[in-house]
């Protein structure tokens, strides 16, 4: 019979708490990480939808002002449209995503691609 080393009794019990603060300091890093990556990611399907609302609207596709339009675009999407301009055929618009105080901006573009020329 072996004799038992009174040094090492409970040091199961320290390592398993060490293991899980561990793992909550872990989560507690990539929690707010993750809910950045995913707010920036509703910002830019907002900004994409928005811009493209604001180039229909431009180009009599639908009916309204396309700044109004896009805004309504952004909101639907969980953003708050923050600038719009139209450019003859170019639509631009940014959108922010507010994520624990924060905000996430995007900007998108819709309109016929600069390198190419426009055929009417």
């Amino acid at each position: 019979m072996r004799p038992r080393v009174a040094d090492a009794e409970g040091s199961a019990s320290v390592l398993g708490v060490a293991l899980v603060a561990a793992i909550v300091v872990l989560l507690g890093i990539l929690a707010p990480l993750c809910a950045a990556y995913q707010s920036r990611q509703v910002a830019a399907g907002a900004a994409d939808a928005a811009a493209l609302a604001v180039a229909d609207t431009a180009l009599g596709f639908t009916t309204g002002d396309p700044c109004a339009v896009a805004s309504r675009a952004a909101q639907l999407n969980g953003a708050t449209l923050e600038s719009c301009a139209i450019d003859g055929l170019v639509a631009t618009v940014q959108v922010s995503v507010n994520v624990m105080g924060l905000p996430a901006i995007a900007r998108s573009r819709a309109g016929p691609d600069p390198t190419q020329s426009v055929r009417r």
